[in-house]
């Protein structure tokens, strides 16, 4: 894979390895070795290790509920996916309720609407870490969510008075009153049953208002509402607008390619770091790959940066993992599976590496004194102009289809 591939990036952090290499002849004594730090650096350790690697990282956690709810809400999303849905039941049932909404913000929605069999999936692994993980997920997922898949998965038939009424026919029922008919023949709605059942249990009027509205609800009006949910919440995480992240690929003239405009810098605040009274800068919603750090590294734009002296590269990178978070929202690429960081990077790093050399061949300067004078989301757009017009991926993928 693009990052991994380079062969002068840290793969691993020294205690990782460590840990890591123990394991393979005693994970006894590597479950012991980790167990020696506090969740909070055992959290801190997982996130420096990279996607391919936590897994095996995680395993070794002793005790998984005072780790787990330390890491970034994205990163369980992340993890949980890495680990694939259908075994990563244990760690959801020890994340927190705002990072089991956040998984389902972040990996269960196509563009404006909720991703259905994606949905499916995450309401899957909650009814496999039990009932109490799957009430959670019910108490913090978006009632219009929901709505939108039962009556996606299942016609729902209300008892009537009629003396001659008769259950629908292949219809479930919890309490003889509602009736759940599934809408393609031979799915048994293992886990929209374990859903309902959930409610039913522990939240009787929540079963009802969503067996009602499955009924009444109007879709176009029901997903408008769970966009605008879903929508402030990944702005609150870091996620940008889709339509604001589209910025990125916004028109330039060919004869302003070469323009040297002034910076705009931007600072990006992380998660635990306090908030400036006076303003709330953008921060990165998960923990992002390493980037190079060497002069002589495949892009420009990773050579250009590690030429900058110590606190203008720490803010150029910054700058430009931003930059590579928008360019997966306005490529509406699948934020919750973890090829997407790597994918994100090496378009980013691709395009921006274009415009910048275009700028040092234009104007006779180094490429990090471009980057003093130029915003990398500028270099990206020109770096973009450049290039043969090319489907994203996902647009790619449609085509094929």
């Amino acid at each position: 894979m693009f990052l991994e591939s380079m062969a002068h990036l840290p793969v691993l952090p020294a205690e990782a390895r460590r840990i890591l290499d123990l394991a393979r002849t005693d994970r006894a004594t590597a479950r012991k070795a980790l167990a020696q730090h506090s969740a909070a650096d055992q959290a801190k350790l997982l996130l420096e290790t990279p996607i391919s690697r936590r897994t095996a990282l995680l395993d070794l956690v002793d005790q998984p509920e005072e780790v787990i709810p330390a890491l970034p809400a994205a990163d369980v999303c992340l993890m949980a996916r890495s680990i694939g849905l259908e075994e990563a039941g244990w760690l959801l049932s020890c994340a927190t309720d705002e990072q089991l909404q956040a998984s389902v913000d972040i990996d269960a929605w196509d563009g404006f609407v909720p991703d259905q069999m994606r949905l499916r999936e995450w309401l899957a692994a909650f009814a496999d870490a039990g009932e109490e993980t799957m009430l959670r997920a019910t108490r913090v997922i978006d009632f219009e969510v929901l709505v939108l898949h039962l009556r996606q998965r299942a016609i729902v038939v209300l008892k009537t008075n009629e003396d001659d009424w008769e259950p629908p026919d292949g219809g479930q029922t919890i309490d003889g009153v509602f009736y759940f008919v599934p809408r393609v023949m031979g799915d048994d709605m293992g886990e929209l049953l374990s859903l309902i059942g959930t409610l039913f249990n522990n939240e009787y009027w929540t079963y009802f208002r969503l067996a009602q509205g499955a009924i009444w609800e109007i879709d176009v009006e029901t997903e408008e509402w769970a966009y605008r949910w879903r929508r402030g919440r990944m702005e609150d995480l870091g996620f940008p607008d889709p339509d604001d992240a589209r910025r990125v690929y916004s028109f330039i003239r060919t004869a302003n390619l070469a323009d040297l405009p002034a910076p705009s810098p931007v600072h990006v605040r992380h998660p635990s770091e306090d908030l400036d009274d006076e303003e709330e800068d953008p921060y990165l919603p998960m923990t992002m790959p390493p980037l190079p750090t060497e002069t002589t590294g495949e892009h420009a734009v990773f050579r250009a940066m590690a030429a900058l002296p110590d606190k203008d590269r720490e803010r150029v990178r910054q700058t430009f993992l931003v930059l590579a978070n928008r360019v997966a929202m306005a490529d509406s690429l699948p934020l919750g599976e973890p090829e997407t960081l790597e994918e994100t990077v090496k378009r980013a790093a691709e395009l921006t590496s274009k415009g910048l050399e275009h700028l040092m061949a234009a104007h006779g300067l180094a490429g990090a004194d471009v980057l003093m004078r130029v915003s990398l989301e500028r270099l990206f757009q020109v770096g973009h102009q450049l290039t043969p017009n090319k489907p994203a991926k996902k647009d790619e993928a449609d085509a094929s289809s």
